[in-house]
């Protein structure tokens, strides 16, 4: 299979190809589930074709709380069916899809009260990784274990004395999720999808009742595409009632936004070898391990305001601060935080009024003739949301089409990341990188990796690591943009990398850098230069001046503040 780029060139050509014979599949939405069913219907033979607004994973899919689980809390709502689904789609993607991406994380549960706990909730850890084996793909991680205190102190010292009387541990498993939709972009367009971001859709095409295409704006460029389709999936996400709104049709169902956000804090502020769950009233919040820093998370709010940008508010960061700081013996404080991030979950509504008790299950509905709606689910089960939609989208075509594959199709950089992994050491002799360098760059990209090896060969500088923000290497931002579609400073800083979230300066210390680096791919000037930056060191003033206030209205209000980037 040939490795495709998705540079400027290639996503030229991309729209100027959907607009000239009609597709099978046209999918918009550049979520997870919209890749996963471009992937999912160009692996079925089918010509496909896929656009996104803004940037590949831009929006729920960049926010996540960055892991692959069966969902324990889903268990404990009886919801047998989703848990054993999402633990089957774990172990295919640690094993077979992705194991470049998706790695085990150990997580440490805290109990508090002696007898009863450690019976219920070992019961239900045990049904937990019984399920996974059950489902075929489970044994690549270690099973549960019971500590006793004085062992699970051991594990995470961090945690106070008196906040636990034992633990369990157990294990799951996490991805950077907007490194992972680029990737499954990749993958579609190597099989010969058509792939295009910063590309919107504007309206729908129309014959009769039936929906035969859509008008898609080019806001790089400029310009209008018709593009004509046998089926459309719309795969929008908390979007999915705007987009439906531009065939004037009331949806067989609603989405509501549910808004979740999360802390990065540096590692040595939490001393413990292991990830840690703990129970809220509301829900379950995780500290997880993510490199040299911590994940915390989440909160399960109602969300109404703008969806583009949700924010969060002085509110949302205490609470995630007081949750986690009862059971620390040294606490954290706000000066203690890097980077906060929120995101939107799209909820199927109807179920119930409370956001935390929204179903996570996902719905398929042809709504008119043309078009296929698919919402609602998690991102672990995104494979098995893109069959479905596929499914449904083949009911309107007028042949044969053969069955989902992607069980079996690993992504790109899968194939042969476990030979070039033993490999490491060579590797690292071979191009002067430190071994330590070459590891990150293949948990990044899997055998893809000697892409990058390539550009440094060609400019050794590109070897060095970014001074702001060293964890990453200059290649990774040209590779970024030759590659894997960024198109601005944002893409490259918030998705393709995470310095927006790892580093305390937010990434205003990069920009500059990193929009010189941009520019020999991108044909950038001295004053675009200058524009990304300031359109940058805006958003994450803005980003903090949300963090300061109240609540969600006036979090809104600040966050909004900052103009999005514009085609000059």
């Amino acid at each position: 299979m040939r490795t495709a780029t998705l540079g400027p060139e290639q996503r030229a050509q991309a729209l100027a190809q959907m607009s000239e014979r009609e597709l099978d599949v046209l999918v918009i939405g550049g979520g997870i589930v919209g890749a996963g069913t471009a992937l999912d219907a160009v692996t079925r033979g089918l010509s496909t074709g896929i656009v996104e607004a803004n940037d590949w994973a831009s929006g729920t899919s960049s926010r996540s709380s960055k892991l692959i689980h069966g969902g324990l809390r889903y268990l404990e709502m009886l919801d047998f069916t989703l848990v054993r689904e999402a633990l089957k789609e774990r172990g295919l993607l640690l094993q077979r899809i992705a194991p470049h991406l998706v790695k085990p994380v150990p997580f440490l549960y805290p109990l508090q009260h002696k007898g009863w706990e450690r019976l219920y909730a070992g019961a239900g850890v045990a049904m937990y990784d019984a399920m996974s084996v059950s489902s075929g793909h489970g044994r690549g991680l270690p099973t549960h274990r019971h500590l006793s205190r004085r062992h699970a102190l051991r594990v995470a010292p961090a945690l106070r004395k008196d906040a636990l009387v034992g633990a369990l541990q157990y294990y799951d498993a996490q991805v950077d999720d907007a490194r992972y939709v680029a990737t499954v972009v990749r993958t579609a367009a190597a099989y010969g999808a058509h792939t295009a971001n910063r590309a919107r859709v504007v309206g729908f095409l129309r014959e009769g009742e039936r929906v035969v295409g859509a008008r898609i704006e080019d806001l790089e460029q400029g310009g209008e595409y018709e593009v004509r389709a046998r089926q459309i999936v719309n795969s929008t996400g908390v979007w999915t009632d705007d987009t439906q709104s531009l065939i004037a049709e009331r949806g067989m169902f609603h989405v509501r936004a549910s808004k979740g956000i999360h802390l990065v804090v540096p590692k040595d502020r939490i001393h413990s070898q292991s990830g840690l769950i703990l129970r809220t009233e509301k829900s379950v919040l995780f500290v997880i391990p993510w490199g040299r820093h911590w994940i915390i998370g989440t909160t399960d709010t109602g969300w109404d305001l703008d969806k583009r940008h949700p924010a969060a508010s002085s509110a949302d960061i205490d609470y995630l601060l007081d949750h986690v700081n009862s059971v620390l013996a040294v606490p954290l404080g706000r000066n203690d935080v890097e980077g906060v991030y929120a995101g939107l979950r799209p909820l199927l509504a109807g179920e119930s009024e409370a956001t935390s008790k929204l179903s996570r299950e996902h719905t398929v509905a042809h709504p008119v003739p043309g078009m296929v709606v698919v919402a609602g689910g998690k991102y672990t089960t995104y494979r098995v949301m893109a069959k479905d939609a596929v499914d449904e989208a083949v009911h309107g075509l007028d042949h044969r089409v053969a069955e989902c594959v992607t069980e079996e199709v690993p992504l790109v950089g899968a194939e042969g990341y476990h030979a070039l992994w033993n490999a490491r050491a060579r590797l690292a002799a071979r191009t002067g990188l430190h071994v330590a360098r070459v590891e990150h760059l293949l948990n990044r990209y899997g055998v893809l990796t000697e892409e990058l090896f390539e550009l440094i060969a060609e400019n050794p500088k590109l070897g060095e690591p970014l001074p702001a923000a060293d964890d990453y290497l200059k290649a990774e931002i040209v590779y970024a943009c030759s590659h894997e579609g960024a198109r601005h400073i944002d893409d490259v800083l918030t998705r393709r990398t995470r310095i927006s979230i790892e580093t305390f300066d937010r990434g205003t210390r990069s920009a500059r850098e990193c929009a010189e680096l941009m520019a020999g791919v991108l044909g950038w000037d001295a004053d675009q230069i200058d524009r990304e930056v300031e359109y940058y060191e805006k958003r994450v003033e803005a980003e903090r001046e949300s963090q300061r206030q109240p609540d969600d209205l006036t979090a809104d209000a600040a966050r909004l503040g900052a103009p999005d980037i514009a085609p000059v």
